[in-house]
């Protein structure tokens, strides 16, 4: 019963109305009510112009990456594999809790189905299991491209790349699959009011009547286990790369080769320092702001997907040539 507390706590911050409809004893509940951005509720409406912005240029220029790519033959390698990856990983992120997100903000549309919500929780959290392990096999091809090169078309093969593709899928999916199942077994009671845009692990977690560390345990195990290993691995990998660079023999080949490396080390920070900060927060920043913890937690997937294809489509001169090759072609 140590969780109860947190619903009371949440019930002061709802509107008298709010908090007396849906405050009750229930074992399992058949819908949720998410709240949006506690606290900014008046905001919702300016909130939503920046998140449907960085939606659309997500959308936009992730199917450009993807259509360029399928188009452009001489792109057929690991890198834009893996990139095709990344692109089709951000769409589904950002799409998992978007439309909903915007539906609480515009409609005040806040009922989501209990198992609806167990869904998106499942797709959110495996898809970031499966983008970090995208950057990990990213790493993995700078890494042979650059210290190894003569060997990078007999190493990563396509056969390789496709059982990293798999390895990385199979990976998200299982690990986590078992959190649905250990959210959907915990008795509920107090209230079934999210603090939250979407369903994250552990704001739906807290609103169980029950001694919640299985839960919680598992969620650090998982978090552990993909994030610290798969950041352990990039830094090995950018440590070597950055060696083999500084060996290059002349200061062009360096400032070029650093700077197709540069862009790989922003979308991995832009990915990792959002999502670090809300996981520690969502555990251990009792004195944060809610709100604030709610923003970040969109943030972290909501701007790499909108910055991937920027990033990726600027700094990789075959991506910008082929785009910019489209546009005299429908001229003539």
């Amino acid at each position: 019963m140590q969780e109860t507390p947190f619903c009371l706590r949440v019930g002061h911050l709802l509107p008298y109305s709010m908090s007396h409809s849906n405050t009750t004893d229930f074992t399992n509940p058949s819908t949720l009510i998410l709240l949006g951005v506690p606290g900014l509720e008046a905001a919702h409406v300016w909130i939503s112009i920046p998140f449907c912005t960085m939606y659309a240029i997500a959308v936009l220029g992730n199917f450009t990456i993807l259509f360029v790519v399928k188009m452009e033959l001489s792109l057929h390698g690991p890198m834009y594999y893996f990139l095709c990856m990344l692109a089709v990983s951000d769409l589904v992120l950002s799409t998992s809790i978007l439309p909903k997100t915007l539906s609480i903000f515009w409609f005040k549309s806040r009922e989501i189905d209990f198992s609806a919500c167990l869904t998106q929780m499942y797709f959110i959290h495996s898809f970031l299991a499966m983008e970090s392990g995208i950057f990990v096999a990213m790493a993995l091809d700078r890494y042979v491209a650059i210290c190894d090169p003569l060997r990078h078309s007999t190493i990563l093969t396509n056969h390789v790349v496709a059982m990293i593709g798999l390895a990385v899928v199979l990976r998200g999916c299982v690990l986590v699959l078992p959190t649905p199942f250990l959210v959907r077994r915990w008795p509920y009671c107090g209230t079934n009011v999210i603090p939250h845009t979407h369903c994250e692990y552990m704001a739906v977690v807290k609103l169980a009547c029950a001694d919640i560390r299985v839960s919680s345990y598992y969620g650090l195990s998982v978090v552990f286990f993909v994030t610290g290993l798969d950041v352990l691995f990039i830094a090995v990998s950018y440590t070597q790369i950055l060696r083999a660079i500084f060996s290059l023999p002349t200061k062009d080949t360096r400032l070029k080769t650093f700077g197709t490396c540069g862009s790989h080390l922003c979308v991995i920070l832009a990915f990792y320092v959002p999502a670090l900060f809300s996981f520690l927060t969502q555990r251990f920043g009792h004195n944060v702001a809610l709100h604030f913890q709610v923003l970040m937690a969109n943030v972290y997937l909501l701007v790499p997907p909108m910055l991937n294809p920027i990033i990726y489509g600027v700094r990789t001169k075959q991506i910008r040539d082929r785009l910019l090759r489209l546009f005299p072609h429908r001229g003539t």
